[in-house]
């Protein structure tokens, strides 16, 4: 893979119908469609693409109109992206959790004059909001969509503006794109607002393109590219990590992409797939872990004891410090357990990515353990989004989100704070100057791009990450803690699901707890209790279990860190109450205007 290519390209769908014209008839989407995979090739991709380009011109759209995309991943999604860059115009994507009300918010603070959507499902909370915006004059269903009385505005099928004269199409999207280049702007993703209203972040052509060449080389360099590697889709495509990861890397990779059936799916979809890559959020590497040391302890004595081995092997080989037999114990675990994991995998993959929120350690070293190769990437939607990335030419060092990738400036400042700067940077916020001055500040050597992260480099130029600077606790002594390294090693425990820490301006750390419903089911069972969730949490003898999980973190942590008290949250926080974001972060605001009556008490007790 020439890496010239990315950097030769003026515009991102100049470099896809570059690699569509060498690729051909090569499959590039897949999806499930009535129960097989079936695939839709460069070749006709680029078909697509044009055809659906030339249609939107033909409605009206000018260059810089904006159009949404409210969809779930499937392979329309990303033919309407590239179309709607194609014809000159900014994609929107939007999350297909969003409410009325959120839709509203992107219509308005965009002026969307389109919309594409895939379902009539989805349909329904969009829809409401473009009749009270009045602003879109077209809406394009992937699917058959209801008709709604009141709206001023054309609905379209998406399948009948893909038809028409093919060559005619690419010669007016071929002409059109000489005038884009890599400052034009390409998409406007909005941040999933962990602490507010959504951002619209303003993605332009080269930003895409730099942080694509610089992940694309960590593929070439360290995994040794080759022709068709295969990437697995199932994080929202409206979030920028799986925006850039999941669809933009492959396509500058010349790569296949498939399009998980969902998250209840996904695991017989890995199997099926057997992807070569795939960018996963450390929610998810959680729950794989606590699923494969269960599924592990099932096999008996043996099976569990070399799992121990593996984890104890893994540890070492981060500190560096080899024991004398650990190769000998690494080839036996090669040909004992590590192939069985490596199945529930698919076999063939070469490296999974970590991104979206900050991994603990352990896990890290529990899938390397494995056999996995797990890197660790950082970054923002505002830088594209990914900035570093651990890779095995650097040394992995799980708690460090590795090196910067290339092209890109690192500093940090006095204060501790990341900043960052190359062409992957954002050029502001959409219609919003004062939150783009806050963050794109000219520090006497140009813009740098004020990340909001507190951390170090270490002595390998590795970035390693302790808080973020606005989540950062500080108590009443001034001491600060990080709420994520907490909640992270307190949901490394079978006994916790999610966690929340609290105790800005307070004398202690408090926490707000949602108790793993697997153990809590084994629990009642060894107890004699009936399982009612909510009836456990008063049991005197269950909250103690918990009391005893929180304890045990407790012993890992300094005094400042400890949780001194705990009560149980309602529900299980989720995208549908509003308390986590579509890429699984948690909503502390959401949380805390929620909850604070009940953690205010602790401090009372």
């Amino acid at each position: 893979m020439d890496l010239v290519d990315f950097d030769n390209s003026t515009n991102f769908v100049s470099l896809f119908l570059k690699r569509a014209d060498d690729l051909g008839e090569t499959p590039m989407l897949w999806a499930k469609r009535d129960g097989a995979w079936q695939s839709v090739s460069w070749a006709e991709a680029a078909r697509r693409v044009c055809m659906m380009a030339s249609s939107l011109r033909r409605m009206g759209l000018r260059d810089g109109d904006r159009v949404l995309i409210v969809s779930e991943n499937r392979p329309e999604w990303c033919l309407s992206d590239l179309a709607i860059m194609a014809a000159g115009c900014v994609t929107v994507p939007t999350y297909t959790t969003n409410t009325t009300r959120d839709h509203i918010h992107i219509l308005e603070n965009s002026g969307a004059h389109a919309a594409i959507v895939s379902s009539a499902k989805l349909g329904k909370a969009l829809l409401p909001a473009i009749v009270q915006t009045d602003l879109c004059r077209h809406v394009i269903g992937m699917e058959q969509m209801p008709a709604l009385q009141g709206g001023s505005f054309e609905t379209h099928d998406w399948n009948s503006l893909i038809q028409g004269d093919p060559v005619a199409a690419r010669a007016e999207v071929e002409a059109r794109l000489t005038h884009f280049g890599r400052n034009d702007l390409a998409c406007i993703i909005y941040t999933s607002g962990t602490g507010g209203a959504p951002r619209g972040v303003r993605q332009h052509h080269g930003m895409l393109l730099t942080n694509v060449a610089g992940a694309a080389q960590i593929i070439v360099d360290d995994f040794g590219w080759q022709p068709g590697e295969t990437f697995l889709s199932f994080l929202p495509l409206s979030h920028a990590y799986e925006h850039t990861g999941g669809q933009f890397l492959p396509i500058g990779l010349g790569g296949q992409i498939y399009y998980s059936e969902g998250l209840d799916k996904l695991a017989a979809n890995i199997e099926e797939v057997r992807p070569t890559v795939m960018v996963v959020v450390p929610r998810l590497f959680e729950v794989l872990r606590t699923r494969i040391m269960k599924q592990i302890e099932k096999q008996g004595a043996i099976a569990s004891r070399l799992m121990e081995q593996a984890i104890g092997l893994g540890e070492r080989q981060q500190a560096g410090r080899w024991r004398l037999g650990d190769k000998a114990l690494n080839l036996v675990l090669e040909h004992t357990l590590r192939p069985k994991v490596r199945a529930k995998f698919g076999g063939r993959i070469k490296a999974l990515v970590s991104g979206g929120a900050p991994l603990n350690p352990e896990i890290g070293v529990f899938f390397d353990s494995m056999g996995l190769t797990l890197l660790q990437g950082y970054g923002q939607t505002e830088a594209g989004p990914i900035i570093s990335c651990n890779r095995p030419a650097a040394g992995i060092r799980h708690d460090t989100v590795g090196p910067p990738m290339r092209d890109v400036e690192v500093k940090i400042a006095a204060d501790g704070e990341i900043l960052v700067r190359g062409e992957l940077v954002m050029q502001g916020y959409w219609q919003n100057d004062a939150a783009t001055r806050a963050v794109l500040i000219d520090s006497g050597s140009g813009l740098w791009l004020h990340t909001g992260d507190i951390g170090h480099i270490d002595d390998r130029g590795r970035i390693r990450i302790t808080d973020r600077k606005k989540d950062m606790i500080v108590n009443d002594k001034g001491d600060n803690v990080s709420p994520q390294k907490v909640e992270s090693m307190l949901t490394l425990q079978p006994e916790i699901a999610q966690a929340m820490v609290w105790g800005d301006r307070r004398p202690y750390i408090v926490g707000l707890i949602v108790p793993d419903a697997d153990w809590a089911l084994d629990w009642a069972k060894a107890n004699d209790e009936k399982f009612d969730f909510k009836a456990l949490q008063r049991l005197p003898a269950f909250r103690t279990a918990i009391r005893s999980a929180i304890d045990q973190v407790n012993t890992d942590l300094s005094v400042i860190e400890k949780v001194r008290q705990f009560t149980f949250a309602d529900e299980p926080f989720s995208i549908e109450n509003e308390e986590m974001t579509p890429s699984l972060k948690i909503r502390r605001h959401k949380l805390k205007e929620r909850y604070a009556d009940r953690l205010d008490v602790l401090y009372r007790n």
